[in-house]
């Protein structure tokens, strides 16, 4: 696949809510970067990717909405705006917004990062 293909597959996906088949558009050795000072920061590989994102899932009590926006692609790089508005099982609500930047090599998503404002955590 192309990157557009992989960005216009990885967009569809997300607005339907089937992130774990998104996750099918990662290579084996991916590596996913948070902001600093978040838990896995640095994670590396597929299935400690998932693994992650199970944990993350595992805490939300409740969504209360989201968007994913239009993918930005540039060379072997693309772009995506997203939003999301959670209630964790410890009571806190976040409301969050993050840019999504992904790298693909070969047909895969090699390496993804997201940016957003940490201190909407501490509410």
């Amino acid at each position: 696949m192309t990157t557009q293909e992989v960005a216009n597959q990885l967009v569809a996906l997300c607005r339907e809510g089937k992130y774990e088949e998104a996750y099918g558009l990662y290579a084996q050795d991916a590596v996913s970067l948070e902001m600093p000072g978040f838990p896995n920061e640095v994670t590396q590989g597929l299935d400690n990717i998932l693994k992650g994102f199970a944990e993350w899932a595992s805490n939300i009590q409740e969504a209360h909405g989201g968007t994913v926006g239009d993918p930005m692609v540039v060379g072997n790089h693309f772009a995506v705006p997203m939003t999301s508005d959670v209630t964790f099982k410890d009571g806190r609500r976040v409301n969050m917004e993050e840019i999504s930047l992904y790298q693909v090599e070969n047909g895969k998503i090699k390496k993804a990062s997201f940016h957003y404002d940490p201190s909407a955590f501490m509410g």
